[in-house]
């Protein structure tokens, strides 16, 4: 519950820090990336007041089990707030994003359930297809603090491990088809 509450002050803030949202200036997006892994997602991109800065969440959810009941069921979330090195939804943009997750499941003898929340920078660049469609990439790295229970894969009340893990490295990798309004 603490992890949901940080997570909602952290993307009020954030849209606080971007400023008034324009609501003329909005993108839908989807990355093909997560799709490839069978996570269904979107996002949402809006313009501020400020020429060069805009407010992007992401949200994904992967709900599927797999043949022998594996799964690895996941909700995630990252806002961002984007500074545009030229014009808003066009060129590059550098980012600072915070993610938070939840997962629970396995694929081998283990089953874990547990959390994870970090943050990051990152670097992107958006292609104009059309007025109303682009093509964009980013990349980022950061921190991640995962907290979990670990057991063995048939599920046990008493049988688990609390632990925890402190993750630096890629924390976004996107190639998203992109619906400007």
């Amino acid at each position: 519950m603490k992890s949901k509450r940080l997570l909602l002050f952290s993307g009020c803030m954030l849209l606080a820090l971007a400023g008034e949202v324009k609501a003329q200036k909005v993108a839908v997006k989807t990355n093909a990336l997560y799709w490839a892994t069978t996570t269904p997602n979107v996002g949402l991109e809006f313009a501020t007041r400020n020429d060069r800065i805009t407010f992007n969440v992401l949200g994904a959810y992967n709900p599927w089990t797999f043949k022998d009941d594996k799964k690895m069921r996941t909700w995630f979330v990252q806002p961002e707030v984007r500074y545009w090195l030229c014009e808003k939804f066009e060129g590059h943009y550098l980012g600072v994003h915070l993610h938070g997750a939840q997962f629970f499941g396995g694929f081998h003898d283990k089953r874990y359930d547990g959390y994870l929340a970090g943050g990051g920078i990152a670097y992107g660049y958006n292609w104009i297809l059309s007025p109303h469609w682009n093509l964009e990439a980013s990349i980022g790295v950061g921190y991640a603090r995962l907290w979990y229970k670990e057991s063995p894969r048939i599920p046990c009340e008493k049988c688990y491990e609390n632990k925890h893990k402190n993750y630096i490295g890629p924390t976004q990798a996107a190639l998203s088809l992109v619906y400007l309004f």
